[in-house]
């Protein structure tokens, strides 16, 4: 046994001895999925949650964690209303409370874990995957930080309010959703009458929770890697505290390549490298350490990806997505990622990976992750499994008719009163933390900043903003929203339904259907609910379904050769009352026939 998983097992041990002896039962009678009857309470989601840096030191804290709720004004947590299974939402099934939060309240959290051995004389980190959306940290009664913001990780340094014995943390959580549209939020609203596209709330933790240990005198606080297809690799360490970085690439475990950072930044270079795809994804690993008078104090282990996404012009001039200098067209599901029990949470690793092999069996290569950003895990199987991300950032405001219009971006004439400046701020501090953490992924081919002008503003400086944080990814300023006129950014995107239609063109940029489709078929005892089903089109079993969808690909083929670059299906799943899906919300049961969907897929991918 290595000692990353014995240290594992120990501290799981420490964990489970803090954890509360209490009962704990899925919420609520919705539907669920199958992995939902296998949650164990003192076992959830225990992979390490960063596959890009992993380290030795690793304490899970998701579990069984007190709960209350109360006016948001209180700086203390009061007495609790019960237990909440970490890392499920709130308002989940699977959180075991099936809660509300409104714009008055707080949400608040807490547990005691014991310090794994040899972490006393360690720096202490304890970090969130993610939280939604304001929250503020006590670890022993002190206060260790806040942040803001429900999409991005982030980490407090625990180390200076650490004392013997158990370990005491508490959280408090505000959420206020769309009240006042001053947070990203993507498709959750409080209103009853939810419907069609939008779905139920989600609050608090929903992302693992998580502490390690690094030296006190040093630690490898991130890195990005960018590897180019001419075999060229360049390494950017952050380095909080002392000690100079050293870069290894690896090849089926064995070292091929090394180099000595400078102020972080090292350059490595192979011959023939072998490059990434979707129908090859392959991967190198990567290693850091971090040396300091001789000796390592600090490793993270990861891996990078030779490829690049760059536009060509094809023999009639259309521009093209290219991939390691060759066209692909780029096709698949819109993929909202929610779940009927976890809601923004999967009930496991396994059920996170599940959708992304259907994809590929559906004979899909490319996933638009719409107005949601997910775990390091998901993107992790992407890379894995070879599936071409398209990453949106969730919306402020959903659009109000009169302000969606092709051809005029209202929001950028820098109307206050359209959008606050408080709420373009939090947007702009959260992209910009979402586009730094995720972009070591190689999956991630796009990057979309806005949907169908839904609280689309400042388009322009927003895409230039997107291209100085990663200038080898292409940009989709606003993926069906409004367009500004000469195009900003790498793509023009248009949305039709339910039949796929282009409604504008500009040949100076890459033309993209970025959503139609949107199938209906309610399958009885898999519906979220039983009536007010909503489909795009409604139909009645899956061999009408599936004739549906092939005829949709044939009416695909000519947009292809008149330039049209890429399609989005929507969707992966049903969600809620949206019956569109290629499964059931519950994912029991394929509403469409795999193997007929990908001959027509593939028919399509191949006419480019």
């Amino acid at each position: 046994m290595n000692y990353r998983i014995l240290s594992s097992l120990l501290c799981a041990a420490l964990v489970c001895a803090c954890a509360p002896k209490v009962e704990w039962a899925p919420a609520g009678d919705h539907i669920r999925t199958a992995w939902a009857e296998d949650i164990n309470p003192a076992k959830v989601h225990q992979e390490y949650p960063r596959p890009q840096m992993v380290r030795d030191s690793y304490l899970n804290l998701n579990g069984l964690w007190e709960y209350a709720i109360a006016p948001k004004e209180g700086d203390e947590m009061p007495a609790p209303d019960g237990h909440i299974l970490v890392p499920f939402p709130l308002e989940s099934s699977l959180s075991g409370v099936a809660g509300s939060l409104d714009a008055d309240h707080a949400l608040w959290y807490r547990r005691t874990f014991k310090l794994p051995m040899g972490w006393k004389k360690k720096a202490v980190i304890l970090h969130f995957g993610a939280v939604d959306w304001g929250c503020e940290l006590w670890v022993n009664g002190h206060k260790a930080g806040e942040h803001r913001g429900g999409y991005a990780a982030f980490d407090f340094y625990i180390s200076p309010f650490l004392t013997s014995g158990k370990q005491e943390i508490v959280l408090k959580v505000t959420d206020a959703t769309e009240t006042g549209s001053l947070q990203p939020r993507g498709k959750q609203t409080f209103s009853p009458e939810r419907g069609s596209i939008w779905y139920q709330p989600v609050s608090g933790i929903w992302q693992t929770v998580w502490a390690e240990a690094v030296d006190k005198w040093g630690h490898i606080a991130d890195y990005q890697a960018l590897a180019k297809i001419d075999g060229s690799l360049r390494v950017f360490s952050e380095i909080r505290g002392d000690g100079e970085a050293e870069i290894e690439l690896l090849e089926d475990g064995k070292v091929i390549a090394s180099a000595q950072a400078s102020d972080g930044r090292a350059s490595l270079n192979i011959e023939n490298p072998h490059l990434w795809s979707p129908d090859d994804p392959y991967l190198y690993d990567l290693r850091i350490k971090l040396v300091k008078d001789g000796k390592i104090i600090d490793k993270v282990e990861g891996y990078t990806a030779f490829r690049e996404i760059s536009i060509v012009e094809d023999a009639d001039g259309h521009k093209r997505m290219a991939l390691n200098g060759k066209p692909l067209f780029h096709y698949g599901p819109l993929d909202q990622g929610w779940w009927p029990d976890g809601l923004y949470t999967a009930p496991c690793d396994e059920a996170l990976k599940y959708d992304l092999e259907r994809t590929k069996e559906f004979g899909f290569n490319m996933i638009r992750k719409h107005v949601k950003v997910e775990p390091d895990r998901w993107y992790y199987h992407c890379d894995k499994l070879g599936i071409l991300v398209w990453q949106d950032m969730p919306s402020v405001d959903r659009c109000k008719g009169e302000d969606w219009g092709q051809g005029i971006d209202k929001y950028d004439a820098g109307n206050s009163d359209q959008l606050s400046m408080r709420a373009r701020g939090n947007f702009i501090h959260e992209w910009q933390e979402i586009v730094n953490q995720h972009k070591k992924f190689p999956c991630i081919v796009v990057w979309v900043p806005f949907n169908e002008a839904w609280g689309q503003f400042d388009t322009d400086q927003i895409v230039k903003m997107t291209k100085i944080l990663d200038p080898f990814r292409l940009v989709n300023m606003a993926s069906g929203g409004n367009w500004i006129s000469g195009g900003v950014g790498d793509i023009l995107d248009s949305h039709h339904y339910p039949n796929p239609a282009m409604r504008i063109w500009d040949p100076a940029m890459v033309n993209v259907l970025g959503e139609y489709g949107g199938i209906g078929l309610p399958v009885e005892g898999h519906t979220w609910v039983d009536q007010r089903n909503w489909g795009y089109v409604k139909l009645s079993t899956v061999e009408e379904t599936t004739a549906k969808y092939e005829g949709f690909a044939k009416q695909l083929l000519p947009l292809v050769k008149e330039g049209c670059s890429a399609a989005v299906y929507t969707q992966t799943t049903d969600v809620e009352r949206e019956v569109n899906g290629l499964m059931t919300y519950d994912r029991k049961v394929d509403k469409l026939i795999p193997e007929r969907v990908a001959a027509a897929n593939r028919e399509v991918i191949e006419s480019m």
